[in-house]
Parts: C-alpha cells; structure tokens; sequence
C-alpha cells in the first residue's frame, strides 16, 4: 500500500514526495483509517475538464477531482483513491487568496485525502469542518517539517 506521484503537466516536477506521503499516512491514521493505494496525479486545467467531462459529466474547472475507490477492510476504512489535480489552478488559487503555490498546493491535496476519509464539502457547514480539518493537518506537516 503506497502512495504514488505522477506527472502529466510538462514543466512540473513535485519534489517532497516523501515527506507528503508520511504526512498523508498520519492523517489517515489520525482519522482510524489505513492507507491503501493513493495515486496523486498533477496535471494542467485542460486535463482536469478532460476529465471532468469525461467521467463526471461536468463542464467546469476546478483544482482537484477525487476518485474514490475506498474499501473496508475489517473494523478500519481502506483508503484508496486518485487525486486528480489541477497545477493551472492551484497556482491561480495562490494568487487569488494570496496563500502561495505551495501552501495552496499542500491543502489541495490534504482536501483530496479528506474527500477519502469520507468529508464532504457541498453543504456550508461540510466546507467549514473541511477547513478545519486542512488547518489542522496542515500544522500536522509543519511540525513534521520542523523536526
């Protein structure tokens, strides 16, 4: 069980794989979840519509998309998933919420974990947890980056 980082946006090159995927792995455990296959995929906006439309019949942009291909394995949930993230849209977010392009990059994809472990994000007090819970993890990784 692993996580996995792929490539399909030229020019961009993700370098902390390892310190995100024990950082991702104390979140799922955090949450009484075990990881099980997450595959992180970054990509351009145009792949992400690609994708939008093809697999969810959406016509829109957007900074991530989650599939979930979670299981239960005894009492503890299997997390398993692709994250399919947008690098175009992520670094527009940065600007836009003046956040940075890395720190907006770290809680797009802690958003897509989060999706996994079952979080929602249409109803405002969803997207309110939701928040809380990426404030709290992404302390989680500054910490683990200080040591």
């Amino acid at each position: 069980m692993a996580i996995t980082y792929h490539t399909v946006k030229e020019g961009f090159e993700y370098g902390k794989k390892r310190l995100t995927s024990a950082w991702l792995k104390k979140v799922i455990e955090a949450e009484g979840g075990t990881l099980g296959d997450i595959s992180v995929v970054f990509c351009s906006d145009q792949y992400v519509l690609q994708t939008n439309r093809q697999f969810l019949d959406h016509d829109y942009f957007t900074d991530i998309i989650t599939f979930d291909y979670c299981l239960e394995k005894g009492k503890k949930r299997l997390i398993s998933g692709d994250l399919i993230i947008s690098v175009d849209n992520v670094r527009e977010n940065g600007e836009t919420f003046k956040t940075g392009f890395e720190n907006e990059l770290k809680r797009v994809i802690v958003h897509g974990v989060l999706h996994l472990l079952g979080y929602g994000d249409k109803q405002e007090e969803e997207k309110a947890v939701m928040r809380s819970k990426e404030d709290e993890y992404l302390a989680l990784l500054v910490s683990m980056s200080e040591k």
